[in-house]
């Protein structure tokens, strides 16, 4: 079946573009959502009309929306999960689970289906890729540690500020002293 794209499609194409794709994906999910219509003479026709009214959108939308890309993409996130020896989680961190994550951290509001990731299923770093526009894909770095162990620390701009207990105390001289160590009677001293 060959559509034309009304809107830009992921991984498929953008606005003005004549396409073949598969008939039940044309006539179930592009055609029903609006995002395509049927390639006929009279429509195409009309190509060059609608790519250069999409290229405006997608300008304006692009601008509006680099605010967000660049918040994003200085996101870090760390999850602690059951994994066993070899490092593999007994479940799996999903975009569900990862979306909401940014969405407590920053506070932007994303659809799971906005990540380009499948579920984690192993311990370490891993890259998420954010689709907000065509154009505009950020990336965050998600790291899965073993539950129970210390969280990974985070980079200095982020680390948490310093608690009293980890400040120095104020009174150098209540500090021990190192002492020097005990040597048997047989040892030399060293010159």
């Amino acid at each position: 079946m060959k559509v034309l794209l009304i809107k830009d499609v992921y991984k498929l194409g953008r606005a003005g573009d004549v396409k073949k794709v598969a008939d039940g994906y044309g006539r179930n999910f592009l055609l029903p959502q609006k995002m395509a219509v049927l390639a006929t003479p009279g429509a195409i026709k009309t190509a060059g009309h609608i790519r250069s009214k999409a290229a405006e959108k997608r300008v304006i939308l692009n601008e509006e929306m680099s605010v967000v890309a660049e918040a994003l993409a200085k996101v870090q996130l760390t999850f602690g999960a059951r994994a066993g020896e070899t490092g593999k989680l007994y479940g799996s961190i999903t975009s569900q689970e990862v979306a909401d994550a940014i969405q407590k951290k920053t506070g932007y509001s994303l659809k799971r289906q906005q990540l380009d990731m499948q579920p984690l299923r192993a311990l370490g770093e891993h890259t998420v890729r954010i689709r907000l526009t065509m154009d505009l894909i950020p990336e965050i770095k998600v790291t899965v540690y073993r539950e129970g162990e210390a969280e990974p620390s985070l980079p200095i701009e982020e680390a948490a500020p310093k608690t009293e207990e980890q400040q120095p105390d104020e009174h150098p001289s209540e500090q021990p002293t190192e002492q020097p160590a005990e040597t048997d009677g047989n040892a030399e001293p060293a010159a």
